[in-house]
């Protein structure tokens, strides 16, 4: 029987930090099934970083030699670069921590196995992940306000157009485009706003937490804070390891602005039919058919559509991790990664392309204004004057029903009838009736607040421009993080602070 006091041969440090309590090597098709390096190998900048700032803490309180902490920040710091440059390729390690830990050991010896001293894979996965999430959080912020900024512009460019608006996806009452834009400009304030809120409590730092219970090491978790930029620490060591609340709030908040990105990209599909006319997109942005030659699809905003669906389902399947699971750190929670990183890369790919489709779209003016006609879509105006001049609304409504059924059946529009043919429906309509029936005069009469009257958008377009100064404020107030700087500077002193928060 094997000496237990003994390590066994063949060992690989490159596969796993763990093993001293086993005497078999672990069965390959577990070690392939419980591997995570496939998909978190994503981390590996935020799990360097946060190893060379962990390392720069353990220096400076003395809880290894400076020296020795001095020779790990330099080899973390070769490491990155060469990930980076793609030298150094990640591969042969249960997951991306063993990986680089195994690969500073290469380069520095036994030094390296001091690196994990006061720390576990449990807090630090929970800080790769949050460090990550901010930094994806600041670019699809970014996107989502650039995206803001094109519909503003097409508000503006098309300020004068009215085009149907709809209920039912019947024509309902009109609209000025611009208006209809604005609308997906608010959705997306909303959803800047969600991420901000979201920004705020993944800004939290766990590393300190260890496996679940803390450490009895004098560290100074403020220091390792400060230098990966977190504004705060997690106040209880089984929550920080345990915690994927960010992770849900931030999924939560990609899959409602994908649900608005659908939502708009529905819009636009639709829109571009031959049946709408409404807008054209550019060749560039659309595909053909393998059969039909004449055809020109909007897949690209198809595909915006469909992968709503995904980032939903990224939601479900964190939620459904989570759910009934003890404290504190489980292996169910190597699930969260990929679920995250997909709602990661749908939401940036979604907004990218809605900015490429949204960049070049044509507005049909010709096709809208004769989509203006049928559907009688100034009859509220009639309602609202006769109620306005004292019948009840509801009888009101019943009277104008029957004026529509009349100028159906006559062909003609609402404002194509005489003073007198209104008359003889009732003697409290003018011949100011029918200006207020036409595209244009109803538009104007909707002056309530946030209505789409000109004067109401207007006011709209310098609100929303306001909006997205303050969010690209809030943006470019965003600290720089220091262990960026860190990872580029000369060996590590063991005294000193970094600069505080």
């Amino acid at each position: 029987m094997p000496d237990a006091r003994q390590p066994r041969k063949g060992d690989s440090v490159t596969a796993r930090l763990w093993g001293g309590r086993f005497r078999g090597e672990p069965d390959p098709q577990i070690a392939a099934f419980t591997t995570s390096l496939p998909f978190d190998q994503r981390l590996y900048r935020a799990d360097i970083l946060g190893s060379i700032a962990h390392a720069t803490m353990l220096g400076r309180s003395g809880i290894i030699a400076p020296e020795e902490a001095g020779r790990i920040v330099q080899g973390l710091r070769e490491i990155l670069g060469e990930v980076d440059a793609g030298l150094l390729k990640i591969e042969g390690a249960e997951d991306i921590h063993t990986f680089v830990e195994s690969a500073l050991r290469t380069r520095i010896g036994d030094a390296a196995r001091r690196l994990h001293t006061a720390r576990s894979r449990n807090d630090q996965v929970a800080t790769d992940l949050r460090f990550y999430l901010k930094g994806e959080i600041v670019k699809i912020v970014g996107r989502t306000l650039a995206l803001q900024q094109v519909l503003l512009a097409l508000a503006e460019a098309h300020s004068s157009v009215i085009i149907p608006g709809y209920t039912h996806l019947q024509r309902a009452q009109p609209v000025l485009l611009s208006h209809h834009l604005l609308a997906y400009v608010w959705m997306f304030h909303r959803d800047v706003g969600r991420f901000r809120d979201a920004f705020a409590r993944t800004d939290a730092l766990p590393l300190g937490a260890a496996a679940l219970a803390g450490t009895s090491y004098p560290i100074d978790p403020h220091l390792v804070a400060d230098l990966l930029g977190f504004s705060s620490l997690c106040e209880n060591s089984l929550d920080a390891t345990a915690d994927r609340d960010f992770a849900v709030e931030f999924v939560s908040a990609a899959a409602t602005l994908m649900v608005h990105l659908s939502r708009l990209a529905g819009e636009i599909v639709l829109w571009a039919t031959a049946e709408f006319g409404f807008v054209e997109l550019l060749d560039a942005v659309a595909a053909g058919s393998s059969i039909m030659p004449q055809k020109k699809n909007p897949d690209a905003a198809e595909l915006v559509r469909g992968k709503a669906g995904r980032v939903m389902g990224d939601l479900v399947t964190l939620l459904s991790i989570l759910r009934g699971l003890p404290l504190a750190y489980n292996s169910d929670l190597q699930e969260d990664k990929e679920a995250v990183f997909d709602a990661v890369d749908s939401t940036n790919a979604s907004l990218q392309a809605m900015g490429l489709i949204l960049h070049g779209i044509r507005i049909n003016k010709e096709t809208i204004a004769a989509r203006l006609r049928g559907g009688f879509m100034g009859a509220t105006e009639i309602a609202d004057d006769l109620a306005r001049r004292g019948m009840p609304f509801r009888d009101a409504h019943e009277l104008v029903g029957r004026i529509v059924l009349y100028a159906q059946e006559q062909g003609r529009e609402l404002w194509e009838l005489s003073p007198d043919e209104y008359r003889e429906f009732s003697p409290l309509l003018d011949a100011s009736v029918v200006e207020a029936t036409t595209p244009a005069g109803a538009v104007a009469r909707k002056r309530s607040h946030g209505g789409t009257a000109p004067e109401r958008v207007q006011e709209q377009v310098q609100a929303v421009r306001g909006a997205l100064t303050e969010n690209l404020s809030w943006l470019a107030s965003l600290p720089a993080v220091p262990v960026e700087r860190e990872a580029a500077a000369p060996g590590v002193q063991p005294g000193g602070r970094a600069p505080g928060r």
